[in-house]
This record gives structure tokens, C-alpha cells and sequence, in this order.
């Protein structure tokens, strides 16, 4: 992108943008086409890896454009391919010197990490590829996990419990990436689409959030009355709502 976007939109993938089922964004491409009419910046956010988010990027034509991945955890800039490596290498130093019983995805192998979450082994050796965060289980006891918390915290990391990994990070959101790309570009207008919890702080922070139908999970809880009064909701599920709202949103631009 050669010039700063007046409209920067921020996207989840899984659910999102990407359908649930097969992962295909074929039904997004009316919203797509209409961001690229408008000159707008389409900004991926989601808790995958740069590894796996850059194919996406270049198969969507976004270039130029950062993308934030792992859950916000980390902003992958085009003009530095490399970053964040260094981080991944201090929360690893780190993660040695808490008490035992946390094993992460850096301690697994690819095929391992194929068996629990059902990827593909070249989905799960990109998966693997972390630069600002450790996902991974935990194998003690109860009273273990309480004292391995209060130690990663103590050594400033921030721990995330999802639906089936715990991840360790240096505390960095969806919304705390969001706001450093924001400060980037200073766009007129922003718009968020998600359809997760996680995504909540994320839809906040727009000046339109969209909770995108997904019938699979609970969605996102209605926000205060303020909030929620430039909240979109759409009736279509995935990469359908997805356009859906797009093209309600920039109606008039």
C-alpha cells in the first residue's frame, strides 16, 4: 500500500472472515472487492502464527499491510519479516525458570501438536512457528498451576486460558496491536469484525465494531448501551455476514 488508508479494517479470521467449516473467504469477495474500491487497509487479526497468516495475506493481495497475530501478542510489519523472534527466544528463557508442568508447543513435536488440535503436519509445523507467545498444556497438579502463575507472573508474563491451551505471552491483546497499527496510519474511520470473546476489546476500540453470526459458539455478549449502539450484528454466519456488514458499513463512503 503506498499511501495511509482513510478506512482500516480489522478482520479475525476462523468464523470470521474464514468459514468454519472448509476455511474458505470465497464468500467474502463482494466485501473484499468493495474494501479495495475504497482504497481501504484490511488488517488480519487472529491468534495464528505469522507463519501461517502471511500465505493468507498474499493469497488476499494485501500488500504493504501488518497483520497481528497471536491473539495480539505480537504486529507483523512487512518491513520486518524477522521480528519477534527475540521476544519468543526471552518468553522461552523464561518459561525455564518457572516451576514444572507446563509444556509447550516449543517443547512438542509437529505430529504431537497434529494430534491435539487436528491440523494437518504442515499446518502444525507452522503453528509451531511462535514469535510471541507459547501455547501449551499443563500436567500438574491444581495447587501447581496457582504457584506456576503467580511465578509467570512475577516474571511479567501473562497467561491465557482458552478452550484447550493455556498460552503464555508478555501481555499484549488484540486491542493493544490494534492501537499500535492505528497510531501507524491514523485512519478517518475503523471498523472491527470478529465473532469471539476474544474479539471483544478488539470491536471496542472501532469506531464500528461487527459481531459476526457464528452458530458454533456462544458469540460475543451485548456491550454497554453506548458501546453496543455502534455495534453491527449480522444475520449471515462467516465470510457471508462478513461482506454483509462491509457493504452495509460503506454504503455512503
Amino acid at each position: 500500500m503506498t499511501r495511509a488508508p482513510d478506512l482500516l479494517v480489522f478482520s479475525d479470521l476462523d468464523g470470521t472472515l474464514l468459514d468454519h467449516h472448509d476455511y474458505s473467504w470465497a464468500a467474502a469477495k463482494p466485501g473484499l472487492q468493495r474494501l479495495s474500491y475504497l482504497k481501504a487497509g484490511l488488517v488480519l487479526a487472529s491468534s495464528k502464527t505469522a507463519a501461517e497468516i502471511l500465505p493468507l495475506q498474499q493469497e488476499l493481495g494485501l500488500v504493504g499491510m501488518p497483520a497481528i497475530v497471536e491473539n495480539g501478542s505480537g504486529v507483523l510489519w512487512p518491513d520486518q519479516p524477522n521480528s519477534g523472534e527475540t521476544c519468543y527466544a526471552k518468553l522461552r528463557a523464561s518459561l525455564a525458570e518457572l516451576p514444572k508442568g507446563f509444556e509447550g508447543f516449543g517443547d512438542m513435536s509437529d505430529s504431537e501438536i497434529a494430534n491435539l488440535t487436528g491440523l494437518d503436519p504442515q499446518q502444525a509445523s507452522l503453528a509451531r512457528q511462535r514469535r510471541f507467545s507459547e501455547p501449551g498444556l499443563w500436567t500438574g497438579s491444581t495447587s501447581g498451576l496457582e504457584a506456576f502463575l503467580a511465578a509467570a507472573q512475577e516474571h511479567g508474563l501473562h497467561a491465557r486460558q482458552g478452550g484447550r491451551f493455556l498460552t503464555l505471552s508478555f501481555g499484549s491483546t488484540k486491542a493493544d496491536a490494534m492501537r499500535e497499527v492505528i497510531s501507524h496510519f491514523t485512519p478517518r474511520l475503523t471498523i472491527a469484525l470478529g465473532d469471539a470473546p476474544n474479539d471483544r476489546e478488539m470491536l471496542e476500540l472501532a469506531d464500528h465494531g461487527v459481531v459476526v453470526h457464528n452458530p458454533h459458539s456462544a458469540g460475543i455478549s451485548q456491550f454497554p448501551s453506548d458501546t453496543e449502539a455502534r455495534i453491527l450484528r449480522t444475520k449471515q454466519a462467516g465470510p457471508q455476514g462478513w461482506s454483509d456488514a462491509i457493504l452495509a458499513l460503506t454504503r455512503d463512503l
